[in-house]
């Protein structure tokens, strides 16, 4: 990494100096003689002659940066340095807005409250609630993060699934008007509360026995309070194009904002055909519903082992599962469709794509296959064995996994779509704590260093603009994602000769190289490459 001139003293927290000429615009806010008066003031923190790509596309521009507080009050040439309190030489290094994860699994933050995994990538705000899980209610859990002083800005979804659970259990039916009210008003009270939007796990318990009128009629509540819809497909392999087809419908009826989150088409079979999801997306938007997509840029899915076993074998719960499994004609059905799956979706065909990340019940598992497993046993690894050893894995209390299943030319085909945002769907995640997929370390500068140096797909100025100001509009959020005067100082310094992902699948507990220094709200959380410990993130509400 090139060597940075460092002066100075370490940044504290003070009140910022905005300035606001009535009547104009937001983005108009910092005018001329705001700029100036800035410019006469000692700044915070002063980053000089770096390549500065503002997040809104444009091309890179040699600037300085003044922060004081937690905004950036000047960008130009030749900003006075005297005073300042930090002046950071940026040479040979891109400045940028912090990046915004659009879909975070954020559920460990209160027992890793720097929440590091994602600050050294760059990542100053996170959401989190995806995949239709969620906490509920929210007002209390987010009054425990801020107690907790998170190290990123977080915001939150309201899950689909949890809402239903709380009404409906595992029951695998419609509800009833009543019921639904309820469902209704527990979206209505989240959004009230501040959430940015309902996010639905369709693939999941208890999502995946709800119809598509229950979640038009959950989406339209949502659109009446300015939110967003975000969906993990009921089908992310076989059935595909109708799991698009289900979420452009919700869009288009709900009226709501819609993403596709953690775009990607599962299974041999299915590779190449984003070529006619990408066409969907297109198609619906020129038809008028404003729908866009998340993508994590890696060939492999991460979620839980039940996956692989059919939903309906699930309904009512693990008693009802159990005694499924108690009767022999059913169990073999079960055991069928397990064999289907590990075949045709997320099993990839081979037991060897199927790799074990948290196993709570045996740890000697994790980072090992399910076709390891079968070795250890003295199993041949064909399908009925692998499903064998899932019903076992079930019956312990289950497992995660990442399943090795994707194409890497759909992966660069969606990247480079112009309406995709990259979004990690990472587990927060710390060194020694289960084998979890790289991404939760490595998704944002992977793109930087894979995909915008390497191989090309992405230039870097469009790279950033899908990390930072596309998320940051599809949440509403006007002063965050973009660099210039008067908005919000989450920044990063990265050098684009040198920023890469290190995490591995079989070596996942590495933090990224080429990224010295975050800002949070104008904090310096990473330094010299290395975490301050200072926590200088919020908890973020919908406006």
């Amino acid at each position: 990494m090139r060597s940075l001139l460092l002066r100075g003293l370490p940044v504290g927290l003070m009140a910022g100096g905005f300035f606001v000429v009535a009547g104009m615009a937001p983005a108009a806010r910092a005018t001329r003689p705001a700029t100036r008066a800035a410019a006469r003031q000692a700044f915070d923190v002063l980053v000089v002659n770096g390549r500065v790509i503002d997040g809104t596309g444009a091309a890179a521009r040699v600037a300085d940066v003044g922060i004081r507080g937690d905004r950036v009050v000047a960008i130009g040439a030749s900003l006075p340095r005297g005073g300042a309190r930090r002046v950071i030489d940026a040479t040979g290094h891109v400045v940028s807005p912090g990046f915004i994860d659009l879909h975070a699994h954020l559920e460990p933050l209160l027992d890793m409250p720097l929440m590091e995994s994602a600050l050294r990538q760059g990542v100053t705000f996170a959401l989190g609630g995806p995949d239709g899980g969620s906490p509920l209610p929210l007002t209390p859990y987010m009054d425990s993060v801020r107690a907790a002083a998170p190290g990123i800005n977080v915001g939150y979804l309201v899950g689909h699934n949890d809402i239903r659970r709380e009404v409906l259990g595992m029951q695998a039916r419609a509800p009833n008007a009543a019921e639904l009210a309820r469902m209704q008003q527990l979206v209505a009270t989240a959004m009230g509360q501040g959430a940015f939007g309902l996010s639905t796990g369709l693939l999941y318990l208890p999502g995946t026995y709800s119809n598509v009128e229950e979640v038009i009629a959950l989406s339209k509540i949502a659109a009446d309070s300015g939110g967003i819809y975000t969906s993990h497909l009921r089908k992310e392999g076989l059935g595909l194009f109708e799991g698009v087809g289900e979420a452009l419908e919700i869009g288009r009826r709900a009226k709501i904002p819609v993403v596709l989150t953690h775009h990607k088409a599962v299974g041999q079979q299915m590779w190449g055909k984003s070529v006619i999801t990408l066409a969907m997306v297109d198609s619906a938007r020129r038809a008028g519903t404003d729908v866009m997509i998340d993508q994590y840029p890696y060939t492999a899915t991460h979620t839980n082992l039940g996956v692989l076993v059919p939903s309906w074998a699930m309904a009512g719960g693990d008693a009802a599962f159990r005694q499924r499994l108690a009767i022999p004609a059913v169990k073999d059905s079960i055991v069928q469709g397990i064999i289907f799956n590990i075949l045709n979706d997320r099993g990839g065909g081979d037991l060897a794509r199927v790799q074990f990340s948290r196993v709570n019940w045996d740890k000697s598992l994790e980072g090992k296959t399910l076709k390891d497993w079968a070795a250890r046993r003295n199993l041949a690894p064909t399908p009925a064995n692998g499903a064998a050893l899932v019903l076992e894995a079930m019956l312990k209390g289950g497992a995660n996994a990442i399943y090795h299943v994707l194409d890497e030319g759909d992966v660069r085909r969606i990247m480079a779509s112009p309406h995709t945002m990259i979004a990690s769907d990472g587990r927060l995640s710390r060194p020694g704590d289960g084998h979890p997929h790289p991404r939760a370390y490595g998704t944002f500068p992977r793109v930087l260093g894979e995909y915008v140096r390497t191989q090309q797909v992405l230039s870097l100025e469009t790279a950033i603009h899908k990390m930072t100001q596309m998320p940051a509009r599809r949440l509403g959020l006007a002063d965050r994602g973009v660099l210039r005067e008067g908005a919000i100082a989450d920044v990063v310094i990265f050098d684009p000769a040198v920023v890469r992902d290190r995490a591995t699948f079989t070596e996942p507990h590495q933090y990224p190289l080429g990224i010295p220094y975050v800002l949070v709200n104008g904090t310096l959380s990473v330094d010299g490459g290395k975490a301050t410990g200072v926590r200088a993130g919020r908890v973020i509400t919908r406006r």
